[in-house]
């Protein structure tokens, strides 16, 4: 006798993760974050008219952007150590409300006080190194681990977008106001940023209290997690390759080929603007894209930076210098949005705002020094050569990081996927 077959209950798997992009918290630290990438990015461009208007000489403009990194490297250690001992959002609030009080100052030096513009820029920088790992680790607070790469995604596409924005908007400002006004409307900025974010997580402690650390001893045992993850100092130490060498040398050299080599500004401009639309467009990408060996596409996405000083190296078309630039961008943004990604995921989250500003410190910190090395290079053995090696080791650098273990997924190995 036959029988009736069984009805099966057809297979559901869990629920697609919802959008970041419909997460209040994660919109109101996003546009935080915008608000203080707009500052941050202004800031140098209203320094500049200021030189235009005869209200700050070149060379205390220098000594005001001097200022401003010297406060950067400095707070940028001390506000990981802080933030990884204290709620993250606090240091949000405190470091960026420290960055909306140099504002005025600054403004209220202009013309008259060049000490006090000095020390002005100096606060407004340790505000700015103090929010970058408070931030960073605040994001993985306040998202869900299987939204973090669609969110570090979002949170680069505002900065990418404050790179563009923030000078162009300043300029259209410039029509209107004058400096001081410009330098009023920065600290605006920096109040957003302050009071925009939400609450993270909050931490769960069992029993007493441990006591505390010195500020020296908890930064040295971040570094001791970082060594922990043998992909994260290759990581690093590729990504600090690429930006103290590529970086810096197409800097130096692209203006410089741009009036010489192409008799007009147009390539430099047009450069630049296409590596940051190839940035916005990498960020777009990474959103979603989930490769099999995540790390080894990172570091090749970064390796692919060597095109940009290669491009320079010989007489080609001024389109192949942009494609090469755009193409430069979206490699840089294969790599930036999933090694934030795995830190925040792979890193003790006790230590994920001091590993964060180890990050910064290395990649950002020896920037200043590639630039302050390149141009004596150039003057000493040319712009080719120096071109050729810094592409070489955009190259080889990331590559040589890719053979280290765990580099290849930024991590353990992902396992089985259930069935």
């Amino acid at each position: 006798m036959a029988t009736a077959p069984v009805p099966t209950t057809p297979k559901t798997g869990p629920p697609p993760p919802r959008s970041v992009l419909r997460d209040t918290a994660f919109l109101r630290l996003w546009a935080g974050t915008t608000a203080s990438g707009l500052a941050t990015w202004a800031l140098p461009f209203v320094l500049g008219l200021a030189v235009l208007h005869r209200e700050l000489g070149a060379a205390g403009l220098g000594l005001v952007l001097a200022a401003r990194t010297a406060g950067f490297l400095v707070a940028v250690a001390v506000g990981g150590v802080l933030a990884d001992r204290h709620s993250r959002r606090a240091v949000v609030l405190w470091s960026a409300l420290t960055a909306a009080l140099a504002a005025p100052l600054l403004a209220l030096g202009l013309g008259r006080s060049l000490v006090l513009m000095t020390l002005a820029a100096a606060l407004a920088g340790a505000g700015q190194g103090a929010c970058r790992p408070a931030f960073q680790a605040l994001t993985a607070e306040v998202v869900a681990a299987g939204s973090r790469q669609q969110a570090n995604a979002a949170m680069t596409v505002a900065v990418r977008t404050s790179t563009l924005a923030g000078p162009t908007l300043t300029a259209l400002l410039a029509a209107f106001a004058d400096v001081g006004t410009l330098l009023l409307g920065i600290g605006l900025l920096w109040l957003v940023a302050a009071l925009l974010p939400g609450r993270g997580a909050e931490a769960t402690a069992s029993g007493a209290p441990a006591p505390r650390a010195s500020l020296r001893a908890e930064f040295v045992d971040g570094i001791r997690e970082a060594r922990r993850h043998p992909w994260f100092p290759a990581g690093l130490g590729a990504l600090t390759a690429v930006i103290a060498l590529g970086y810096s040398a197409t800097s130096v050299a692209l203006p410089l080929i741009s009036r010489d080599r192409y008799g007009t500004e147009w390539v430099l401009a047009a450069a630049v603007t296409a590596y940051t639309v190839g940035a916005l467009g990498g960020a777009l990408v990474t959103a979603r894209r989930r490769p099999r060996s995540q790390g080894w596409s990172a570091l090749a996405g970064l390796a692919v930076y060597g095109f940009a000083p290669l491009s320079l190296v010989l007489p080609v078309h001024p389109a192949v210098v942009v494609a090469a630039y755009a193409v430069a961008g979206i490699g840089i943004e294969l790599f930036n949005v999933p090694w934030f990604t795995a830190t925040q995921r792979e890193v003790a989250p006790d230590k994920l705002a001091r590993v964060s500003s180890l990050d910064f410190l290395l990649s950002y910190g020896l920037a200043p020094v590639g630039l302050a090395l390149i141009a004596p290079a150039i003057g000493v053995f040319g712009v080719t050569p120096v071109l050729a090696v810094c592409a070489a080791a955009c190259f080889l650098v990331p590559a040589a990081a890719a053979l280290v273990p765990t580099a290849r997924h930024f991590g353990r190995a992902p396992g089985p996927r259930a069935h």
